[in-house]
């Protein structure tokens, strides 16, 4: 028997839910008396934050589904039109389940609230949402995407303020804009075809791709052969004509994962970073004997990267991919009017190349929120590189965001440089560990699903504030910093445990139900770079062996 008040406010929601998928869905949990099901959607709604809505697709308030999709697209245009921003948004999507139809009510919603709406027609990377809303001086934009997220979710990233991903108090304002939208059937919908709602300029796109080339700053160097896969996303036809136009070449592309398919049916997980997820796409490169194999993530913002290595392929860490990016892209320039970030969760490496390069170095929390608020808030200097160690990279100013599409057209220029001076990725990372040490960088992360499961996950790491432990491996704890006291960055829910050697950050994930622990360890080569390695990684094992016992 479902509680009196948990069914009033189930048929209320049925009453303004257009999609007869979601109304039958809270129907079934309703017949079947599933108050846990239904306690879980509607008495809990998606918290509007680091990257807009993000969450699995459903029934209710805390799902995805039309009824938020639309409210969220009327609290943005509400507060918009409070906070005197004028001018168009741009919406687009990628090729997920619902992609579609939440572009198509977004627009209506910002249009029927008097916007200007450019919507790009066919599925797309990130980057190019972000690109389009600076480019056309856009007060806002709205990419409908989950990312890397498993099959069955969706998300609303928004975009504002110079075009880069919302940071705080932006989110809260529009999240309290949103709370104050009324009823979804109750709002102004404008028609699908109405002169308000516009494509997107094909010369848009086509002035990012040109953009991208003009990113290159090594366009000499002889091709190289690629291997690549979008992971049945949408990275395809936008990364053949950077290619294209960079003048790099046509990448091969792993045949069962070129078109999009929001199923995802050849990977347990849509993220490069999780075991398996480039199997295909490696078997292709070895197949081939490529140079180089690449995959984005399913909106095409993230980038993988493997190499050949004795005999066999290396997978790249995202920091290993940052330092290498930093190297190739500082060794080009010149001037100390330049500037490269990256987040607290990544290699500290790249300061000691920043400083080798006599150039601005800036620390940032996790996210690209922050890392390219690092360059608009210094913007007389050259912003050469933000990344991340979560595969995202953002080469230049040309999008406020990470971008998946640009970076694999210069790790495939440095990659083509390095083989046309007899050297190559292993070598290079073995150069730069010899003159700054190996910075051996690790991550463990678990799940908490399910009703309750952030409040268990946050206890998590209460618990370990309370009581940090004295050691970790065979090392003393020598310092433990809490960045929510907000002391060198803004709070942030995090823990950094210092060691000698090494640091922990132990965080929650702000897009998925997930506690992570990022560790670094430093160890400075005296023989093979290879010897220092295997030193670091054991040291590391330790360390995230004892964290997983206090956390898990």
């Amino acid at each position: 028997m479902v509680d009196r008040a948990l069914r009033a406010r189930v048929e209320a929601w049925q009453a303004q839910d257009p999609d007869p998928v979601t109304v039958a869905e809270a129907d079934s949990l309703l017949a079947a008396g599933d108050e846990i099901a239904l306690r879980d959607r509607f008495d809990h709604r998606l918290r509007f934050g680091t990257a807009g809505l993000r969450g699995a697709l459903g029934a209710g308030p805390n799902r995805m589904n039309r009824v938020v999709v639309r409210r969220a697209a009327a609290g943005l245009a509400a507060w918009l039109d409070a906070s005197g921003r004028s001018g168009p948004v741009v919406v687009g999507r990628d090729a997920r389940h619902g992609s579609e139809v939440f572009a198509v009510d977004s627009a209506r919603v910002l249009a029927g609230a008097g916007r200007r709406v450019f919507v790009v027609p066919d599925p797309c990377p990130t980057s190019l949402v972000a690109y389009a809303a600076r480019a056309l001086e856009a007060p806002a934009a709205v990419m409908v995407t989950a990312s890397h997220n498993p099959p069955g979710d969706n998300g609303y990233k928004v975009f504002a303020d110079g075009a880069a991903q919302i940071a705080p108090p932006l989110d809260d304002e529009i999240a309290a804009a949103i709370d104050d939208a009324g009823p979804a059937d109750r709002l102004p919908l404008a028609a699908p075809d109405a002169p308000a709602i516009e494509a997107l300029p094909a010369s848009v796109e086509d002035r990012y791709l040109t953009g991208i080339a003009a990113l290159r700053c090594a366009p000499d160097a002889p091709p190289v052969r690629v291997a690549y896969t979008p992971l049945h996303g949408v990275g395809t036809a936008f990364l053949r004509r950077a290619f294209a136009t960079s003048g790099l070449g046509e990448p091969d592309v792993v045949a069962q994962q070129a078109e999009p398919d929001p199923d995802f049916p050849t990977v347990p997980f849509p993220n490069p970073e999780e075991p398996g997820a480039m199997d295909l796409v490696l078997g292709l490169a070895a197949e081939l004997g490529a140079d180089l194999a690449l995959a984005n993530d399913p909106d095409a913002d993230r980038l993988a990267v493997a190499v050949p290595s004795d005999g066999g392929w290396r997978v790249l860490t995202g920091d290993e991919v940052g330092v290498l990016l930093a190297d190739h892209l500082l060794s080009h320039g010149s001037g100390p009017d330049r500037l490269v970030a990256t987040t607290v969760v990544s290699s500290s490496m790249l300061s000691s190349i920043a400083a080798a390069h006599g150039v601005h170095f800036v620390e940032t929390l996790t996210g690209f929120k922050w890392l390219v608020r690092a360059a608009m808030a210094r913007p007389e200097l050259t912003y050469v590189l933000g990344y991340e160690e979560a595969l995202g990279y953002g080469v230049g100013d040309l999008v406020r965001d990470k971008d998946g599409i640009s970076a694999a057209v210069i790790v495939t220029e440095l990659v083509a440089e390095l083989a046309a001076r007899g050297s190559s990725v292993p070598q290079r990372l073995d150069e730069l560990a010899r003159e700054f040490g190996v910075h051996h960088t690790m991550q463990w992360s678990k799940r908490f699903e399910g009703p309750g499961g952030a409040e268990v996950m946050a206890s998590r790491v209460d618990a370990l504030r309370v009581s940090p432990p004295s050691m970790l491996g065979d090392r003393t704890v020598e310092r433990v910093e809490d960045l929510a006291r907000g002391e060198r960055l803004p709070p942030t829910d995090a823990l950094v445990l210092h060691v000698r050697g090494a640091r922990a950050t132990v965080r929650p994930s702000g897009t998925e139900p997930k506690l992570k622990v990022y560790l670094e360890i430093i160890e400075f080569v005296s023989g093979e770079a290879a010897d220092a390695r295997v030193r670091a990684a054991a040291l590391g094992d330790a360390v995230l062996a004892d964290l997983a016992a206090l956390l898990g």
